[in-house]
């Protein structure tokens, strides 16, 4: 059963790796770029899935920015038959977009509905404790 995982792993590694296939081409015509950029996605898509995935909490923003790169790839591959946009353009929008989207993330406080709430008082408390006792300097005779 443990081969059988792996296997499906890897073939769905595959499969992700082909899906990506017409956003490289929307960027290169170069079969060398294709098929090496391919095979780094072979290589790296598993742990990058699991370090965005630990990052998701952090990063609200970035399926925005995804989002939006993707619509830039499709409008190029629209437009490719009757204007050529640079690589280097193409490239640059793409660092710009991750670059505010991880930035704005960053910057994001999360939002807690306790914060609005402000502190709950004990109305037990002696001297700022909630035990009596504890933390307080005054002595009860």
């Amino acid at each position: 059963p443990l081969f059988a995982v792996l296997v499906l792993i890897e073939a769905t590694d595959v499969v992700f790796a082909v899906d990506s296939i017409p956003a490289i081409l929307a960027i290169s015509r170069s079969q060398f770029i294709v098929f090496s950029s391919n095979a780094f996605a072979i290589l790296g898509l598993r742990s990058l899935y699991f370090m965005l995935a630990g990052m998701q909490d952090r990063l609200v923003y970035l399926n925005k920015g995804l989002g939006i790169i993707l619509g830039y790839v499709g409008i190029k591959m629209v437009v490719s038959h009757w204007y050529h946009i640079p690589i280097g353009l193409s490239l640059g929008f793409i660092v710009v977009v991750l670059t505010v989207t991880v930035w704005a993330s960053l910057r994001h406080e999360p939002e807690n509905p306790l914060d609005d709430a402000g502190p709950h008082p004990d109305p037990d408390a002696v001297g700022g404790s909630a035990t009596p006792g504890l933390g307080d300097d005054r002595r009860e005779d």
